[in-house]
């Protein structure tokens, strides 16, 4: 309603010609042989911009004459076949869904329209549903199969039958979904009414005997109606319910659904289900994600064909009467807060899980490792253990078994702190550390240790840590026993490299420690660089220290050569920081008093400071800092002491300190903090940074 209709001139045959030439492919658009039926092919296509893209997607790299000339008959005749009135487009489009390879990928296509309009799909999410529909053809691992959907997805793009919107999503154009519609609307046959705002179900007419597929999702049905009730759905195999605030379900909903098997009824706001429900024996999927009301299921001993099941999201209590029965699961997410306990003996059942999710944090769902033993099929798995023991014979069982979790995120205690890598491990309050006690899988990713009070260091001789040669993120919270990461003597004869893929490491609130990197205080500095690992921290990109009261030196001069890849450096409430890039006394010494020491950070793009008190200098007084990449120097809260910024000299040439800046640098602060600097004998470098300096207060 009041929009206003502009018709859309066709395009000239130059220009349909060229559109054309440029999705085609280059080996196509020298291919001679082949121009005389392409350019038939570009007539066919009307001018119709989306009509060329998408032909053109379909017959891209192509170079066999005959399927030319076949593409050529099938637009010949569908668009001759349209009558008055209807859509020559959409008869177009459907020549580039007939070249697609095979029946299931046809499926996996026309599953796409079940979408609301312009709707964004998840690419992840729709290669589930396509696993959950039987689209993708059984294979070893589920992983094997989510590849698999992933080759699909690219082909429907290449076809141009689906719009890349970012690397995780994807949607119809609306063309292509009307294309996709009126294939639908025959065979196989769908009722979608997704996104329409409905109130009510589509009358009982609308529920014909042939429908295979039934989509409302994304609606405002709150209940069902007796009086429209299905009677005649002997063909229905999926119904999606999501997105709609229904609360309750008819006993009899069901009873006329006997070949269903993918239920969504996710993000609805039901709580319970009939006890209907038990008798769709082929229901291979059943989702409840997300429906917050939810308490209770009724008994799923009769669901034998039942592969996923997931109730995340929802307010279980109790693990559902028979699940135990359930011995073709492939997928059970229970990640609830809310669930007492799990029965003993179930998941031991369970063989067939490929994927399994608890919630870290409800100690009542802790695991025990011989309960997690059977299942040599697990692919992904969240949960927590009992102990530090419990995961211990976890990791070794997978370590016997050499089978690698393809995503996990596991727990020992309870944490606030949320997974960002795919392979994560969580430690809080082991109050008997020993390095050799905490194993870990071999590929870990993401490392969080909080309120271990007895760890000294997270990697010695001792740690298996050191070989964790995988892990990208370590966070260390709330240890009070903590003094460094690293020691380092501990590998002056060692081949180990620890920490060599790290690239985020925060510490936080740890009273104790005074350095990354401990050094046995008899290995003089010229030394200790040798002895530091070459590969430690080569990778690191950001740090965060935040309350270490005790360190006083954040990066001595000799670590920087192993810290070439570092962007950021935040440091907050360390209150006897005295400075973040330090040189030793013997370094000092060895150059001369007068000597200028460079901290050569190539890389670094931000150093930012609050509440340090005690901080006097970025760097030595006799460095100078090189780092052409600086964008940002932030100081904030009570950071007095702090008088002089470090001179800068450029990464190539004979610029002089004092002369010059990093050409994209920023720095902010306040004004006092800014007006009490001391710019010793060269006030020259205040005119140079001064047009570089805002008032933080000023900045949104």
């Amino acid at each position: 309603m009041g929009c206003k209709v502009i018709k859309v001139k066709p395009l000239s045959e130059e220009e349909a010609l060229i559109l054309f030439l440029s999705e085609v492919g280059p080996n196509i658009v020298q291919n001679q042989t082949l121009m005389p039926t392409l350019k038939l092919v570009v007539n066919e296509c009307v001018g119709l911009p989306l009509t060329i893209v998408v032909i053109a997607g379909t017959l891209r790299g192509e170079d066999d004459p005959l399927v030319w000339k076949n593409t050529l008959r099938e637009l010949k005749e569908r668009i001759g076949k349209v009558k008055e009135g209807e859509d020559k487009v959409i008869e177009s489009l459907k020549v580039s869904f007939n070249h697609l390879k095979d029946e299931k990928m046809k499926h996996c296509f026309l599953h796409c329209a079940l979408y609301p309009e312009d709707f964004q799909i998840w690419k992840d999410g729709l290669i589930e549903c396509w696993i959950e529909e039987g689209f993708i053809d059984d294979m070893s691992t589920r992983q094997e199969m989510k590849d698999k959907g992933h080759v699909i997805l690219k082909e429907l793009e290449d076809n141009c039958l689906l719009e890349n919107v970012s690397s995780e999503r994807v949607k119809m154009h609306d063309a292509v979904r009307d294309m996709a519609l009126s294939i639908t609307r025959t065979n196989p046959r769908y009722m979608i009414q997704a996104g329409l705002q409905l109130e009510e179900l589509p009358e009982k007419e609308q529920w014909g005997p042939d429908i295979e597929k039934v989509s409302l999702m994304y609606n405002s049905i709150s209940e069902i109606s007796i009086d429209v009730l299905p009677t005649k759905c002997q063909l229905l195999t999926t119904l999606l319910f999501q997105g709609n605030p229904i609360k309750k379900i008819p006993y009899s909903f069901f009873i006329n659904m006997p070949c269903l098997c993918v239920l969504n009824l996710s993000f609805t706001k039901i709580e319970s289900l009939p006890n209907s429900i038990s008798e769709l024996k082929n229901l291979t999927t059943l989702l409840l994600r997300g429906c917050s009301e939810l308490r209770d299921l009724p008994c799923l001993s009769m669901l034998q064909e039942l592969k996923k099941l997931d109730l995340c999201g929802t307010k279980i209590e109790e693990v559902p009467e028979g699940m135990d029965m359930l011995i073709k699961l492939r997928y059970l997410d229970l990640p609830l807060l809310t669930l007492k306990e799990t029965p003993a003996g179930l998941l031991p059942k369970l063989i067939h899980l490929q994927h399994l999710g608890f919630h870290e944090n409800n100690e009542k769902t802790s695991l025990k490792a011989e309960e997690m033993e059977p299942l040599k099929k697990l692919e992904c798995f969240t949960g927590r253990f009992e102990d530090i023991n419990e995961f211990n014979k976890f990791i070794s069982s997978m370590q016997q078994s050499k089978k690698n979790l393809i995503k996990y995120s596991l727990q020992v205690g309870s944490s606030f702190m949320r997974a960002t890598r795919d392979k994560t491990v969580t430690i809080e309050g082991v109050q008997n550390w020993e390095g050799d006690l905490i194993m870990h899988p071999i590929e870990i990713q993401e490392l969080i240790i909080l309120k271990c009070d007895y760890l000294r260091s997270l990697v010695d001789d001792k740690s298996s840590f050191k070989n964790a040669i995988d892990l990208r993120v370590c966070w260390i919270w709330w240890c009070e026993g903590i003094e460094c990461v690293v020691s380092l003597f501990s590998f002056a004869s060692s081949s180990a490299h620890p920490f060599q893929s790290l690239e985020v490491l925060y510490l936080q609130y740890l009273p104790k420690l005074s350095a990354l990197i401990m050094k046995d205080e008899e290995i003089g500095s010229a030394t200790a660089s040798t002895l530091a690992p070459s590969a430690t921290f080569s990778h690191l990109k950001e740090i965060k220290i935040d309350s270490c009261s005790s360190m006083k030196t954040l990066l001595p001069h000799w670590l920087l050569p192993n810290l070439q890849n570092l962007e950021e450096i935040h440091v907050e409430a360390c209150r006897q920081l005295v400075e973040i890039l330090g040189a030793t006394t013997s370094e000092v010494e060895e150059k001369g008093s007068d000597a200028l020491i460079k901290f050569h950070l190539p890389k670094l793009r931000e150093l930012s400071f609050w509440e340090l008190p005690n901080l006097k200098s970025i760097c030595s007084k006799s460095g100078v800092m090189v780092c052409d990449s600086l964008q940002l120097i932030q100081v904030d809260g009570d950071c007095d002491k702090l008088k002089r910024i470090p001179p800068f000299v450029p990464l190539v040439g004979n610029g002089q300190p004092f002369a010059y800046a990093p050409p994209s640098l920023t720095i902010r602060s306040s004004t006092e903090w800014w007006e009490w600097l001391e710019w010793d004998d060269h006030p020259n470098y205040k005119n140079v940074l001064q047009p570089l300096w805002k008032d933080k207060r000023y900045i949104l």
